[in-house]
């Protein structure tokens, strides 16, 4: 007889961790049993599924199964029903069981009298009430951490700025003896984001935050899956049940600012603020169809951001809904926000004075508890050593060695304040106050500064824009987009845009009555783009006209060049004493034709205005004389060899 009790205790729902009954099983597979002996047949298994594999391997190899009443041989129909019975009836006792213990529990937490465990910045009090905790030095962690969330609205800066002033976390371990002692741990993403997500930090006692759906067996151990319930879904939410760190609404608008930190176009999350190039990112939306405009980057080197609507193309392969370039844009919506801010800088300015104070305070209160701490824990390594037998060698070189390592822990602790003090002074002089102040009042001169990163531009715009609604094919050659300011009102501007033919240009029929007017008014291609220039006219890839942008122009619409002399005749000679190509003719005696031959081959020289005017050819009387003889040898030479 093979007694097998491994699994006392164990629940029979399943068999991941009953090696019992896999030895059981497999005794039976090799045909060493005969008889399998239990106070409760059906309590070998609560499942359907391992319970009648049990059986058909009885029955296969003649096995007899037996309990506190009776016999049953698996082979027989009539026993072989009434244990198939017996299992159904097991498994719907076990599912009845844990349905009463779940309701029961569920009930308890109704009336907020269940017991659950609590985070590191909350304890239990005597009467088995909710407190904060009584360490101070936590409770200002804690409260350091809300406050920061609350001004850089991203858990990752939050985590930054921690590990940048080395200010750890504090967490209570759920393993390990009872009470669990309060541990701290340098700060990561993970540490932060489940103090912003605890709903006991803002008094809320909550039940149901997470679910089990399914699992997976990982080294022959059953892991249960479990997902996070949507707060609408809670079973439980009893707010304001004890004391928090901040209250419900916070709460609720921390976990908004944590949800639309994920960039998410569809769900309409603008993302956490990037270092990207592109200002608008994120609260760039599309004014065709509505949707989030994501960010592509173009040019050899991938530095000219491009907003995209590109949400009918990845659904159903169709084309871009439009593409607007990010720069000349993000340029103009930087000048209407400056310009919007005016009237506050000097508000901002002494607001950023009293922030840089207050920061300054939270930290030397955070220094301040931190050496308390270290101090307490020295004095507390010395009590220990002093308690001790000094015949107990053992015991007190082991302690002695304890309080050494507090004695230097507290003096690095102290090396490391005097080092942050002389670093960051506690109270700025009145020359600094002067100095941030001016900054604060040249807004421009901060926003533009090279030590300004792109994300703090953007987290600056998000806090006075909501979004930015783009469309560059409302308006011809024009990009038309609406800003929606935080405070609900909306703007409507427009802006140039650059375009690759005319065609698309904004106001094409202005430019040409310009051109036209001072065509007439006897303006060289050269002069007419200058004047277009100085009128705020762009050419159609965006830069400055030129004379060649002109003539093309001209050309396209057929308007004549004016030439110097009007429409009359050009005169052998021009005021300024140059020759036309008629007077150097007569002057050289050869044909106008020749006079450009020789301006090909470089024996005169000359010049036009632009293309299409009179040529100005420069003749002095010593030119004229060379000229006129090597004309007369040339003809000469001719008549001989004739």
């Amino acid at each position: 007889m093979h007694v097998i009790d491994e699994d006392l205790g164990k629940s029979g729902s399943g068999t991941v961790e009953r090696v019992g009954f896999k030895k059981l099983i497999a005794e039976i597979g090799l045909g060493n049993a005969g008889l399998v002996i239990s106070l409760d047949a059906s309590r070998l298994a609560r499942n359907n599924r391992d319970w009648h594999q049990l059986l058909d391997l009885c029955s296969l190899f003649g096995v007899i199964i037996a309990d506190g009443e009776r016999l049953y041989d698996p082979c027989a129909y009539h026993d072989r029903l009434l244990l198939g019975l017996s299992g159904i009836m097991s498994e719907a006792e076990l599912h009845q069981i844990r349905q009463r213990l779940h309701q029961g529990e569920r009930q308890k937490a109704a009336r907020g009298e269940l017991r659950l465990p609590v985070p590191a910045g909350l304890a239990h009090d005597r009467a088995g009430g909710i407190v904060l905790n009584p360490d101070e030095q936590v409770q200002a962690r804690l409260i350091l951490v809300f406050a920061k969330f609350r001004e850089l609205h991203s858990a990752r800066a939050v985590m930054r700025y921690l590990r940048k002033n080395d200010l750890p976390l504090p967490v209570r371990p759920l393993m390990g003896p009872a009470p669990h002692d309060i541990m701290w741990r340098e700060a990561d993403s993970s540490r932060v984001l489940s103090i912003l997500q605890n709903p006991a930090y803002a008094g809320a006692y909550v039940y149901g935050r997470y679910r089990a759906e399914g699992g997976r067996v990982r080294h022959d151990v059953y892991r249960p899956k479990t997902v996070k319930v949507p707060i609408a879904d809670w079973e439980v939410c009893l707010q304001s049940a004890h004391p928090g760190y901040i209250d419900w609404e916070e709460f609720m608008e921390n976990q908004r600012l944590l949800a639309n930190n994920i960039n998410r176009y569809k769900a309409g999350h603008s993302g956490v603020p990037r270092k990207g190039a592109a200002l608008l990112q994120g609260i760039a939306v599309c004014g065709r169809c509505g949707r989030r405009m994501s960010l592509r980057y173009s040019g050899p080197a991938g530095n000219y951001p491009v907003y995209t609507c590109r949400a009918d193309r990845d659904q159903d392969g169709g084309p871009l809904c439009q593409e607007v370039r990010a720069l000349p844009v993000d340029a103009h919506v930087e000048s209407i926000l400056l310009d919007a801010l005016k009237p506050d800088r000097i508000a901002i300015a002494i607001a950023a004075l009293g922030q840089i104070e207050e920061e300054t305070r939270q930290l030397e209160r955070q220094w301040a508890l931190r050496r308390e701490r270290a101090r307490y824990e020295t004095e507390r390594a010395r009590r220990q050593y002093d308690a001790v037998e000094p015949e107990n060698r053992l015991v007190a070189r082991s302690l002695e060695r304890g309080w050494e390592e507090k004695l230097r822990a507290a003096e690095a602790v102290e090396q490391d304040y005097e080092r942050w003090r002389s670093d960051e002074p506690l109270v700025l002089s009145e020359s600094d106050r002067e100095c941030l102040q001016k900054l604060g009042e040249d807004l421009p001169g901060i926003w533009y500064a090279p030590s300004t990163t792109s994300a703090e531009r953007k987290g600056i715009l998000r806090l006075i824009i909501d979004e930015v609604v783009l469309d560059q094919k409302r308006l011809r050659g024009q990009v038309w987009f609406k800003i929606l300011w935080q405070t609900g009102a909306t703007s409507e501007h427009s802006l140039q845009r650059r375009v690759h033919t005319y065609a698309n240009y904004i106001d094409i029929e202005r430019l040409r009555e310009r051109v036209t007017e001072l065509n007439a008014d006897g303006k060289m291609d050269k002069e007419i783009a200058a004047t277009l220039n100085a009128e705020g006219f762009v050419a159609a890839r965006g830069c400055a006209f030129k004379g060649e942008n002109v003539w093309l122009l001209r050309t396209r619409w057929s308007i004549p060049t004016v030439k110097i002399n009007g429409i009359g005749a050009n005169p052998a000679r021009w005021p300024d004493g140059t020759y036309s190509v008629q007077g150097a003719a007569a002057a050289l005696g050869i044909t106008p034709q020749v006079i450009f031959d020789y301006l090909a081959r470089g024996w005169v020289t000359g010049r036009q205005l632009t293309k299409g005017q009179p040529w100005q050819i420069e003749l002095s009387d010593n030119q004229i004389s060379t000229l006129r003889a090597r004309i007369a040898r040339n003809r000469r030479s001719r008549k001989e060899a004739s």
